[in-house]
C-alpha cells in the first residue's frame, strides 16, 4: 500500500483531467487548457500532500528502527550511529556496558512477564540516574549502554555507573514484588586522537564488563590494553586444555578419607591433575578458572566422573567423591549425562558422593535445587564442600539437605589456635548432627587437630597426616587397613595442598 497507493492515486487524477479534457469542451462548460492547468494544479497539490506524508512515515520507520521495542530506548544500531556522530564532532566519548547479574534467575522463577517488566523498570532507573548527561540504549537481552561525550564524559560517565551499583543493589520494585538483581559495568573511553571506531569501542566496554564479573560482580573497571593480552593467554590455554583432554594428558590422583572411629580408608576424593608432554605441571588453580570461563569445563568434567567410576569400581565399596563446578551444576543437560556415565559403566550411584561449594549455590539457587534433586533420584549423595569460607547459614543447610558437611581447612586451623573460632566449629558439627549430616574435617595435617576434630565429633578425618592424593593404582594397598601411625609417605608431600582454591577443586 505504501508503494501502491500513490500511484492509484495519482494515476486516477490523471485519468479524470485527460477524460474531462476531452469530454467536457464539447458540451461548451470549459475549455480544454483550463482542464488540462487545473488538473495540473490537483495533481501538484496531490504529489505534495504524498510527499510530506511519505516522509513522515519514513521518520517514523527511521525512529522505529532505532529504539527497543519493549522499553523504547535506542538500540544497538542507534548506538553506533550515535558513536559516530561525536567522533566526527572531534568530542571526548565515554561508553558504559552494563551486564543485569540477576536477570535469568528473575526470568527462570517468575517467568518472561515479569522479566520483561523488570527490564522496563532498569531502563527507567538507568534513565533517571544518567540525566541529561548520558544517553541509556537496550542493546539486547539483559544488556544496557550509556553513552557521553565531552570533556568531563569518563569522570561524569564513572560517577553515573556508581550510582547505577548502588542502586541496583537494592531491591527493585516490580508490581507486587522485590527483585534482587545487581549489575556488572565495562567502561570504555575514546580520546580524539585516538583512532577507535564504533564497534572498537563497544568491544573494549563489553571486554571490560565481563572482567567485572570475573572479579566478583557488582562493580564497574575501565577499560586496560593488558586485558587484550589477558585474553589472547587464556585463548591460548583453552586451545591447549582441548588438545590435552584430546590427547589424554589429564590424570586422576585420590586423596583417602579416614573414619575417625576405625581409623580405616572410608572414602576417597578425586583430584584432577594436568602432565604436559615437556614435563610441566599446570596447577588445577590455573586452568579450571579458564575451562570454566569457556564451557570446556563440562568436558572436563564428564571426563573425570567416567575416569573415576572405573577406577573405584573395584575398591571395596568405598565412597568416590567428585567435586563439581557451577557451570556443570547449571547445565540442565548434566544429569542425564551423569546417568549415562553411571550406566556405561556400571558403577553404584549409591557409592557417588558429588561435592558442591557454597558459590555454586549461592549463584543460581533455583537452577542448582532443581539439579541435584535430580542427582538425588539417582542415589547419589551431595556434599557441601569448603564449610565455613562463605555465605551458608542453618537456612541455607536446610533448603539443600547435604548428606555431608566438609569443614574448611581455614575453620580446622583456626578452631587449633582460637577460642572463637572453635566455637564456630563445634556449633557447625552440632548443627549438622541435628540436620543427619555426616562432617569431614578437610585439611588436617597435624596430630593434634586429629585429636581435636575427632573429639569435636567429625565422622571422618581427610588431610596430610594421614594421606596424600595418590594415583589410582595405590589406592588398593591402604584399603581394609587400620591407620594409626602415618608412614613417611603418607605424612609428607611436596605436593600442594588438598585445599586449594575452589576453582582448583570442581574436577
Amino acid at each position: 500500500m505504501m508503494v501502491l497507493g500513490p500511484v492509484l492515486v495519482l494515476g486516477m487524477i490523471f485519468l479524470v483531467t485527460t477524460m474531462l479534457a476531452v469530454i467536457i469542451p464539447s458540451f461548451g462548460f470549459a475549455s480544454a487548457p483550463d482542464i488540462i492547468i487545473a488538473g495540473s494544479g490537483v495533481f501538484a497539490v496531490t504529489v505534495a500532500v504524498l510527499t510530506f506524508m511519505a516522509v513522515r512515515h519514513i521518520r517514523k520507520l527511521e525512529k522505529l528502527s532505532r529504539s527497543d521495542s519493549l522499553t523504547l530506548l535506542p538500540n544497538r544500531r542507534a548506538l553506533h550511529s550515535d558513536i559516530k556522530r561525536e567522533i566526527q564532532s572531534g568530542h571526548e566519548i565515554a561508553l558504559a556496558l552494563i551486564d543485569l547479574d540477576g536477570f535469568k534467575l528473575v526470568n527462570d522463577h517468575y517467568g518472561h512477564f515479569v522479566g520483561d517488566a523488570a527490564l522496563k523498570e532498569c531502563g527507567h532507573i538507568l534513565t533517571q540516574i544518567s540525566g541529561e548527561e548520558g544517553t541509556v540504549y537496550r542493546l539486547g537481552g539483559d544488556e544496557y549502554a550509556i553513552l557521553m561525550a565531552g570533556q568531563l564524559a569518563g569522570t561524569l560517565l564513572e560517577g553515573a555507573c556508581r550510582r547505577v551499583i548502588e542502586r541496583l543493589a537494592k531491591p527493585v520494585k516490580v508490581e507486587d514484588r522485590r527483585l534482587t538483581l545487581g549489575a556488572s559495568i565495562g567502561l570504555a573511553r575514546r580520546n580524539p586522537s585516538d583512532g577507535s571506531t564504533s564497534s572498537e569501542l563497544l568491544r573494549q566496554a563489553d571486554v571490560s564488563m565481563y572482567v567485572s564479573k570475573r572479579g566478583g560482580k557488582m562493580r564497574c573497571t575501565w577499560f586496560s590494553t593488558a586485558f587484550d593480552q589477558s585474553r589472547e593467554q587464556l585463548k591460548e590455554m583453552d586451545d591447549e586444555l582441548r588438545f590435552a583432554l584430546a590427547n589424554q594428558e589429564f590424570c586422576l590422583h585420590y586423596q583417602p578419607l579416614v573414619d575417625s572411629n576405625t581409623r580405616r580408608v572410608v572414602a576417597v576424593e578425586c583430584l584432577l591433575r594436568w602432565e604436559r608432554p615437556d614435563g610441566k605441571n599446570v596447577g588445577p588453580n590455573i586452568f579450571i578458572p579458564v575451562a570454566e570461563e569457556s564451557g570446556f569445563i563440562n568436558a572436563i568434567g564428564l571426563w573425570v566422573l567416567r575416569q573415576a567410576c572405573c577406577d573405584a569400581l573395584e575398591w571395596d565399596d568405598i565412597t568416590l567423591s567428585v567435586n563439581l563446578s557451577a557451570a556443570q551444576l547449571r547445565n540442565p543437560e548434566f544429569p542425564i549425562q551423569l546417568g549415562h556415565i553411571l550406566e556405561e559403566t556400571g558403577f553404584d550411584p549409591e557409592r557417588l558422593e558429588l561435592e558442591v561449594t557454597e558459590t555454586c549455590l549461592v549463584l543460581d539457587p533455583v537452577v542448582a535445587e532443581r539439579s541435584l534433586a535430580v542427582l538425588r533420584g539417582f542415589g547419589v549423595k551431595i556434599a557441601l564442600d569448603d564449610f565455613g569460607t562463605g555465605y551458608a547459614s542453618i537456612g541455607f543447610l536446610r533448603q539443600f539437605r547435604f548428606e555431608k558437611l566438609k569443614l574448611d581447612r581455614s575453620l580446622v586451623v583456626q578452631a587449633g589456635e582460637d577460642d572463637g573460632s572453635r566455637a564456630v566449629m563445634l556449633s557447625s558439627i552440632t548443627v549438622a548432627r541435628a540436620m543427619k549430616m555426616a562432617v569431614t574435617a578437610e585439611g588436617v595435617e597435624t596430630q593434634a587437630q586429629a585429636d581435636m576434630v575427632r573429639a569435636a565429633g567429625c565422622d571422618q578425618i581427610q588431610g596430610w597426616l594421614y594421606f596424600k592424593a595418590l594415583p589410582a593404582e595405590e589406592i588398593p594397598q591402604h584399603l581394609g587397613k587400620r591407620i594409626d601411625i602415618p608412614t613417611d609417605t603418607m605424612a609428607v608431600s611436596d605436593e600442594t595442598p588438598t585445599t586449594t582454591p575452589e576453582s582448583s577443586r570442581v574436577a
